[in-house]
């Protein structure tokens, strides 16, 4: 983990590279997190994360499903990648003004859904299972995961 300085001029300097997941049920919602932390503080969002240096993509999927699902044994062999999105924020992880994020995201679709017993809070205060339609009607959903559904991203 790079110190907070380091990282933040990381954040200025370069895109960060990140994995999103999404987690279908059996009636046809996927789980959104009300985000926590910035960016996207405040809107509902898929769960996901970034990607850390010399990382490999098998190792991040599981580290990511292990500290946002609480679940240790979800592997990308189980998920279809549905594409590579750009998340663009004005803000940033500090609210240092003046610094914009910028992600190029892999967006996985776990085949099936998966138990869920205790999901973590360090990353959301609250969770919920909603429909495509439902996620892109809802402005409380972020524009970045809307896009995983047929959403626009906006301009």
């Amino acid at each position: 983990m790079l110190p907070f300085n380091r990282f933040l001029l990381t954040v200025d300097a370069t895109p960060l590279v990140a994995i999103d997941l999404l987690i279908p049920n059996e009636v046809g919602g996927y789980l959104l997190g009300h985000r926590v932390n910035k960016p996207a503080q405040g809107f509902w969002f898929v769960p996901g994360g970034r990607i850390r240096k010399n990382e490999r993509l098998d190792d991040a999927f599981r580290r990511i499903a292990r500290d946002e699902l609480g679940r240790v044994d979800v592997e990308r062999t189980e998920a279809d990648l549905i594409g590579v999105y750009e998340h663009l924020y004005e803000d940033n992880f500090s609210g240092q003004p003046g610094i914009s994020t910028h992600y190029v995201v892999l967006g996985y679709k776990l085949r099936g859904p998966i138990e869920l017993e205790s999901l973590p809070n360090t990353q959301h205060t609250a969770y919920r299972w909603a429909t495509p339609e439902e996620i892109i009607a809802d402005s409380t959903v972020h524009p970045n995961t809307q896009a995983y559904f047929g959403g626009h991203l906006p301009r």
